[in-house]
Formats: C-alpha cells, structure tokens, sequence
C-alpha cells in the first residue's frame, strides 16, 4: 500500500524490453531485493539495487495496462516506497494496481484529464484519484474525464511538471469504490 506523496523523482537510466533501471538515492536508502516501490503508481518489485538506483522486471500485463512501455531512458518518475503502519497517511489508501492509462488534455496546475469512460463511475467531485501516482483530488467530472487542481509543490516535485498535452498517465481508482459496487452487486 502507498499513500500516493510522492518521495522522489527518479530517471529512468535504462530499458531493454521488459527490465528497467531507474536512477535514484533517496528510496533505495532501506531497500531489499523483494521489496515493491511505486513507479508512475504502478507497484514494482526490486531485482537489484546499488546507492545509485534499482532496477525491476516488468511483466507484459504491466506493459500492457500501464504507461510504463512507454518509459525512455532520461525521462523522470514518482517514486515511492510502501507505508508503514507507523506512517502518516498524507494522500490515501494507494495500491499501486494501475487501473487504466488516462491521456491529458490540459496541462497542470489546471490538470485536465480524458480517461476510460468504465473508470468514470469511480470517479466523484472531491474524492481521491491517482494520477501517475500521485494522490489528488478530484475538482470536476467530466463525460470523458476529470480536472484536478495541481498546486505548485506538487507540480515541483513530480513528474508532472514535464508533462504536457497528449501526454500518457497512470490512473488508480480508490478501491473502496470498487469494493462496494461488487458487494452491492454480488447475488446470493
């Protein structure tokens, strides 16, 4: 589980097919191979590490559900390590399961984004969605998708200051969301 604050912004150093190395310090300060960091808000699992980085496999679900085939060396990531349960829950409750690519229309701070119309029933005016995982909050809900207001730290701090129109996204639903439409549609 991630809280979707952002703790790093990573590069990515290299990339053959499904394997990735991404250049960072900060994240890699307690890691362990096993260990799972989010990348883009897609959880994944660390195979190496070194002081300079980590690098991870990725499997072609991962490719195909996210936006991280797209990754080229240089380009930069929001990195974070899993909550502790000692931990401040900044954001909300993230699980690093992407569950669609969004593409944006408009460019932070007035962050528009066009997603899959299935994730919109999901999606409400002032509740949580990730963004690259990112943890934001919903401003207006759109017929092909959302707005959300980016403050200036946050668009500092990410990747999303390089991010512009046509540009491909991570979006993670709040799972409770998801829970509660099966539950209510589940037949005895």
């Amino acid at each position: 589980m991630y809280t979707g604050i952002v703790e790093e912004l990573g590069r990515i150093e290299r990339r053959e097919g499904g394997q990735i190395r991404i250049a960072c310090t900060k994240v890699v300060d307690d890691v362990h191979i096993g260990d799972s960091l989010s990348v883009n808000g897609c959880c994944l699992t660390v195979v190496a590490f070194d002081e300079t980085g980590w690098d991870a496999d990725m499997t072609d679900e991962t490719l195909k559900r996210t936006s991280l085939g797209d990754l080229q060396p240089g380009d930069e990531v929001n990195l974070e390590r899993p909550v502790r349960l000692s931990d401040r829950l900044g954001g909300h409750l993230v699980q690093g399961h992407v569950d669609g690519v969004g593409e944006i229309v408009s460019a932070a701070p007035d962050l528009r984004v066009r997603c899959d119309p299935d994730l919109l029933r999901y999606v409400v005016e002032k509740g949580s969605i990730t963004v690259d995982g990112i943890s934001l909050t919903i401003v207006d809900v759109l017929d092909d998708g959302f707005t959300v207001a980016v403050i200036p730290h946050t668009l500092e701090v990410t990747n999303l200051r390089s991010k512009g129109a046509g540009g491909k996204v991570n979006l993670e639903v709040d799972v409770t969301a998801k829970y509660v439409e099966r539950l209510l549609a589940w037949k005895s």
